[in-house]
């Protein structure tokens, strides 16, 4: 069992930024793709950036590309989001997700592809 909390989130101006951490605990022995999501109050969950068990590979969203990084440290077991430029359009709340995995290089952007999940934080971009 892997437990996921994520913090960082918080109000900021357009054009800010803001870095979200992803603290993984509990059966971090194995392998864990991890990727952010993010959903909107009355929208669909869409994927925003993943990153591979063996941190080498990673995929974005188009709608961040260029302004979100995802990272991870796995001597502290958390993974980060940096984003910056924020427009009000990210105004979301963000999930950290983790699955195990056999691939060092897969990165899927399917919620249904992971198995754990955080409680999310709340991202709010004002104008």
């Amino acid at each position: 069992q892997v437990q996921l909390v994520e913090s960082g989130g918080g109000l900021v101006q357009a054009g800010g930024s803001l870095r979200l951490s992803c603290a993984a605990s509990g059966r971090t022995d194995s392998h864990l793709t991890e990727a952010w999501f993010r959903q909107a109050p009355g929208k669909e969950r869409e994927s925003v950036a993943g990153i591979s068990w063996s941190g080498t590979r990673f995929n974005y969203a188009d709608s961040v590309k260029g302004r979100f990084t995802i990272s991870r440290d796995s001597a502290k077991n958390t993974v980060y989001l940096q984003m910056n430029s924020l427009k009000p359009e990210d105004t979301a709340v963000y999930f950290c997700a983790a699955a195990a995995s056999r691939d060092p290089w897969n990165v899927p952007m399917e919620g249904d592809k992971y198995d754990y999940w955080g409680q999310g934080t709340e991202v709010t971009v004002s104008s």
